[in-house]
C-alpha cells in the first residue's frame, strides 16, 4: 500500500508470454523498417503496404493482449478508485468518484465450462457496484474481500449461495487458521 492507495491486481502473467509479445513487438518494427526503407510512390508499394499495417497491427494487438495486466486502485483517502489496463510503464483508465462506502461482497458466477469464478465487489453509494476481483478459489476470494473490507472498516458478505446471503462475521475469520473458510459460513 502507498499513499493510502490500495493495488488489486490479476495474477501475473506466465513468463513464456512476455518473451513472445516481445518477439511480435520486435517483429512489427522489422516490418515498418522494412516497409519504410523500400518506400516509393508507386501504386503496388502502396497496396503491398496497405497488407504491411494490417500485419503491424495484428502484431501488435496480440503483443498487448500478452503482456498487458489489468489493476484496480482504490484511493482510500480521496474515496475514489481506478480500473486499469497497464501495458509496461503505460497505464490506461479513469479516477472515478466514490461517495459512499457501503460492504463488500464474494459471490460465485458460472462460467461456460461449467466451473465457477468467484467475484469480489465494492458496493457503494446507493445501489452501485465495483467489480474488483476474480478468483477460482472461494478462499482467495474471501481472504481478498476479507482485506479490503478491513482497509475500508466495513462489511463483508459471502453471496455465494444464491437468495441465501451471509454476513461474514469478520472477527471469527480472522482467527481461523488452516482451514477452509467455506465450511464455517
Amino acid at each position: 500500500m502507498k499513499n493510502n492507495t490500495l493495488i488489486i491486481s490479476e495474477n501475473n502473467r506466465p513468463f513464456w508470454q512476455l518473451p513472445l509479445a516481445a518477439l511480435l513487438f520486435t517483429l512489427s518494427v522489422y516490418i515498418i523498417g522494412k516497409n519504410l526503407y523500400h518506400f516509393n510512390w508507386s501504386n503496388d508499394y502502396f497496396k503491398h503496404l496497405s497488407e504491411g499495417i494490417k500485419s503491424i497491427v495484428l502484431l501488435v494487438l496480440v503483443a498487448i493482449g500478452l503482456c498487458s495486466s489489468k489493476r484496480v486502485y482504490i484511493d482510500i483517502e480521496k474515496s475514489r478508485f481506478k480500473k486499469t489496463l497497464e501495458v509496461g510503464p503505460l497505464k490506461f483508465g479513469k479516477w472515478q468518484t466514490i461517495k459512499n462506502y457501503k460492504y463488500v461482497s464474494v459471490f460465485h458466477k458460472p462460467l461456460t465450462n461449467g466451473s465457477y469464478t468467484f467475484v469480489v465487489n465494492l458496493w457503494y453509494d446507493k445501489n452501485k457496484h465495483f467489480e474488483l476481483y476474480s478468483k477460482d478459489s472461494f478462499s482467495g476470494a474471501i481472504q481478498m474481500g476479507y482485506d479490503l473490507s478491513e482497509q475500508l472498516n466495513i462489511d463483508l458478505l459471502d453471496a455465494t449461495i444464491p437468495n441465501d446471503f451471509k454476513w461474514i462475521d469478520k472477527e471469527t475469520l480472522k482467527h481461523q487458521t488452516n482451514t477452509d473458510p467455506k465450511e464455517d459460513f
